[in-house]
Formats: C-alpha cells, structure tokens, sequence
C-alpha cells in the first residue's frame, strides 16, 4: 500500500508538471497544442524517474547498467504516446479546441498513461528484490 501511495504521489508531482506546463506553453505562450504536451512531459518523466528510484521502489532491485534507465524511459515514450495521441484526437479529429477541452484530454491522456506506466515499472523495471 505505501508503494502505491508513493507512486501515486509521484504521479500527481508529474501531473502538476505536466498539465501546469502543458497549459504554460498552450495557452500562455501560444505553443501548438502536442509540443505543449511532449516539452513538459519529457521533465515530468525526468522527475518521475528520480523519485519513483529514490523514493518509491526504494527496495528494489538495480542492476545499475543502464537497462534499467533505458527501459524506463523506452516505456515513458509509450506513455507520453498515449497522452500525445489522447490530446491530439481530441484536438484534431474530434476538432473540441477549448481550454476545457485540452485539459481533459491532458487528463484523460494521464490517467491512461499513468495505469500503463504503473504496471510496466513493476513488470520491468523496478521488480522486487529476489527472496
């Protein structure tokens, strides 16, 4: 349960990363609506990254060569794919353009991305200590 709760602090972290940047570079800046979402995510992930190591699966296993960086962040593009691909549906084929709009795209985006994510750090990357 501590883990979980963890990464789910961790994941409201990124989100305010992601979704206060993501509106940041749209609305403030006049960034396009998907490198509004990439350019805070790729530091959401750097974050998540450090305190879900660190903090979160603390106790498990590292092999410290790499694999696991590369894998976690091989897994973090399949995740930032999917919040890319909720906003830019929403934006460009369902053609819904309001702030609303993106917001919910941002979270519903998350929201898959952090389930997918969630299973394939315990799956593949920071599996526990063998007994």
């Amino acid at each position: 349960m501590r883990e979980l709760l963890s990464f789910g602090f961790v994941g409201f972290i990124g989100t305010v990363i992601t979704i206060g940047g993501a509106n940041l570079l749209r609305h403030w800046l006049g960034g396009s609506p998907l490198t509004s979402v990439i350019i805070p995510t790729a530091v959401s992930t750097l974050s998540s990254y450090l305190l879900n190591r660190y903090w979160t699966f603390r106790g498990s296993r590292s092999d410290g060569s790499g694999r696991e960086v590369a894998l976690f962040f091989g897994l973090n593009a399949i995740g930032a794919a999917i919040q890319v691909l909720c906003t830019g549906f929403t934006y460009y084929t369902l053609g819904l353009h309001s702030g609303f709009a993106y917001n919910l795209a941002l979270l519903a985006g998350l929201g898959l991305a952090s389930a997918f994510r969630y299973w394939s750090y315990k799956k593949w990357i920071f599996s526990p200590h063998p007994v």
